[in-house]
């Protein structure tokens, strides 16, 4: 059928589909295993494979010297995760004190400090380091993927449309023997009432998501006194605040800050004395993502031995949403909530309708009834479009190759990440990422967790054949490798 359709066929032995920090990474160990470019090719349409991932943390307000919630030892452009971050920081500090500050955090933490977290610039610098010493370039074809379909001799074939005015040809198919899908989000995520008011009225600049690029919000609020509500409860939410509180004190703005809680939390939270977590002032709190056990612990091992219903209760016992413990960030809140500029509701919006001043009014059902809010702007930080099915790739795999859906909706993958369903003679097709979640590894959608598939995906790789275990003798030597910064 390929050749019939006059598309012309390229050949790799893996092929990975999404070119973000899920393909980076993977492409990362398979450099280490020894594995050429000839041999590995990347699909993607960015320009760099921290573009998506820059881009929303820019969009929610995180410049470079702003930290993310990731651990120290979570280290995307190091598979061996030593040195850490924090070891890292430490050595480029070029005060004593700067020296000293990350490496007693990472010791002390969580008891006496908040947890180590890196900076968002060292973060990027480090990945960009990584691409280069790795030639992650050559690997590169872009495009955008239509679909991928099993062959019939085994194997698969990834059809990719090049960018307008760079090919001779409308396809290209990629014939290969694995393929790897890192395709991140579908997209932004809109609670049905927001998207209603920005499509009934036409308004996108008083109704934003913190993931997409808002920055006139924080202007107009820099010129003149103003209400905005921030909807959330997570770390994107508490970052969305800190940089209105920051402004209130650094810039002269006057903001008056409602945050709109779904579930409001009003102390320790959890089912048992044993997974609680702390809480208040309508936040549940939590160091990252999940409890540290879920990537090498109790629940990453309890996680792999369960199916169906007892996975997706475990997942509803350990989930829900949370942002980190700082000590900054809560000072910032509990002098807001003395000085009257900030406070919260608990509750579900009804409705918003634009006023004649150009804000909006809001009305929120309450347990003590119907309030209404009215607000210059609202900012939506409740996450990122989660439905499969809204990314076209994943959406023709649920149709078309055998994929099916694990108990929370999502790709359903095993233990080695193949994406059950879609084997195809001696081929295996593996999944990561946010399209994963609900599988048997929950921090999917985490440095971390992108490293620990990938590493689950090579030794699967090496009992098929493709890779050379990555033992001591050459684990040792690649390290050697990176910590100088030779090309591989």
């Amino acid at each position: 059928m390929v050749l019939e359709a006059g598309i012309p066929i390229r050949d790799a032995e893996l092929v990975s589909v999404g070119g973000g920090i899920g393909s980076f990474v993977m492409a990362d160990y398979l450099r280490m295993c020894g594995v050429g470019p000839e041999r590995l090719t990347v699909l993607t349409q960015h320009a760099h494979p921290w573009q998506s991932y820059e881009y929303l943390a820019r969009s929610s307000q995180l410049g470079d010297e702003d930290r993310i919630r990731s651990d120290s030892a979570s280290r995307p452009n190091c598979i061996w995760g030593f040195p850490s971050f924090a070891f890292s920081e430490a050595v480029r500090a070029r005060t004593l004190r700067g020296f000293i500050a990350p490496l007693f955090q990472v010791l002390t933490e969580p008891v006496f400090t908040d947890y180590y977290t890196p900076k968002l610039g060292h973060v990027l610098a480090m990945l960009q380091r990584e691409s280069q010493r790795i030639s992650y370039d050559q690997l590169v074809e872009r495009g955008v993927v239509r679909m991928v379909r099993q062959r019939a001799e085994g194997g698969y074939f990834t059809i990719l449309k090049p960018p307008e005015g760079t090919s001779a040809t409308r396809r290209v198919a990629f014939r290969s023997r694995f393929v790897h899908l890192a395709v991140g989000y579908p997209g932004l995520k809109f609670l049905p009432d927001l998207q209603d008011y920005r499509l009934r009225h036409d308004d996108f600049v008083h109704v934003v998501n913190a993931y997409e690029p808002h920055d006139h919000v924080y202007e107009a609020l820099q010129r003149r006194p103003g209400t905005v509500i921030v909807r959330g409860a997570g770390i994107v939410a508490s970052r969305i605040l800190e940089r209105l509180i920051d402004d209130r004190d650094n810039r002269g703005a006057q903001t008056t800050i409602v945050q709109l809680f779904r579930t409001y939390v009003d102390g320790r939270n959890g089912p048992s004395v044993f997974m609680r977590r702390r809480g208040g002032n309508g936040w549940a709190f939590q160091g990252f993502n999940y409890p540290k056990s879920v990537w090498g612990g109790q629940l990453r091992s309890q996680m792999r031995t369960l199916e169906a219903k007892d996975r997706a209760a475990l997942y509803d016992t350990i989930g829900g949403t949370t942002t980190a413990w700082r000590k900054s960030w809560r000072r910032q809140l509990e002098r807001g909530r003395h000085e009257g500029w900030y406070r919260s509701v608990a509750g579900e919006v009804d409705s918003i309708v634009p006023t004649d001043a150009g804000g909006v009014v809001a009305a929120i059902r309450t347990e003590d009834g119907r309030v209404e809010l009215v607000a210059d702007y609202v900012i939506d930080a409740t996450g990122l479009e989660a439905e499969i099915t809204e990314h076209r790739l994943l959406a023709d795999l649920l149709e078309h190759s055998g994929a099916g859906r694990n108990p929370l909706g999502r790709l359903d993958v095993d233990q080695t990440f193949e994406v059950r369903g879609t084997r195809s003679g001696n081929g295996r097709m593996y999944a990561v990422g946010a399209a994963t979640f609900g599988g048997p590894f929950p921090g999917v959608d985490t440095f971390l967790g992108l490293q620990l598939a990938s590493q689950e995906i090579v030794d699967d790789l090496v009992r098929q054949g493709m890779v050379k275990r990555l033992g001591p003798v050459r684990s040792t030597r690649e390290w050697l490798r990176w910590a100088r910064n030779k090309k591989v």
